[in-house]
């Protein structure tokens, strides 16, 4: 089963280029990451068109995440009450970040990690509590053990220097702190593995670009989007890869897409 994903930043203003690559590429299921429409604006038909079911959990202008699947999707959760509760996830779940579906017996969990703004900002303390929250969310997942985990999405954290175009000075940059990279550390310690260095050790392949700095154009990348399996799924995994043709389109969104094949 292959599985993308992608944050398109703003599904109204990237749909063709979505549609016109789901049809280049035999993707089972496609997640999608920062999609900025409520539920009744995303563009169901289109893809409905083209063979895929849609689940989406979104709010106007901000985040929004969505699966599309060409098989059927079982057991959707929008957002991490139905599984914490209330008392805990309700705080976070106003803004739309994690979705989550079993197709062809795995559940894939789709998240889009909150960018933290600036470290020790108030956004970045928010940020680290989401993934406290996203790691009671997986633990209870993990009680099914019949059920294998694909944990995709915009981590918005390069694990590693290797994951950095230029690591120097950014140990206090958002998205490289040692307290972001703990925090996914941290969800890794329940028994995920990276996906993408199960096949690359080498470093110099990245998934954002930031618009700002030409960053594409000079390949000052960040890889920040990423999969994460359990045992017997990574073990399972044939190929994850960087697809970097749609970040050179006309009015690309900063992320391309990131395949896995298990």
């Amino acid at each position: 089963m292959k599985i993308a994903t992608w944050n398109v930043n703003s599904i109204r203003t990237r749909k063709n280029q979505v549609l016109d690559w789901l049809k280049q590429h035999d993707v089972d299921v496609l997640c999608l990451q920062e999609t900025k429409v409520i539920d009744d604006d995303f563009p169901r038909l289109p893809f409905e068109e083209l063979g895929y079911s849609v689940a989406v959990y979104g709010q106007k202008t901000y985040n929004g995440v969505a699966i599309v699947s060409q098989k059927p999707m079982q057991s959707c959760y929008y957002g991490f009450s139905p599984l914490v509760g209330d008392d805990v996830g309700a705080a976070y779940d106003q803004q739309k970040r994690v979705i989550s579906a079993v197709v062809n017996n795995i559940r894939i969990v789709n998240v889009y990690v909150p960018n933290g703004s600036s470290v020790g900002s108030e956004k970045y303390e928010y940020k680290l509590g989401w993934f406290q929250v996203l790691k009671q969310y997986l633990q209870r997942l993990l009680t099914d053990t019949e059920t294998e985990i694909c944990l995709c999405g915009d981590f918005n954290v390069a694990p590693e220097d290797r994951d950095i175009y230029d690591p120097a000075g950014k140990e206090n940059h958002i998205m490289a702190s040692a307290q972001e990279r703990s925090a996914m550390e941290a969800i890794k310690s329940l028994g995920f593995q990276d996906s993408f260095r199960k096949f690359h050790a080498e470093g110099g392949q990245y998934s954002w670009w930031d618009y700002r700095t030409r960053g594409f154009a000079r390949n000052r990348g960040w890889r920040i989007d990423h999969y994460l399996l359990t045992p017997r799924l990574y073990e399972k995994a044939i190929s994850c890869w960087i697809d970097i043709v749609p970040r050179q389109q006309e009015r690309p969104s900063d992320h391309t897409p990131v395949i896995v094949e298990v």
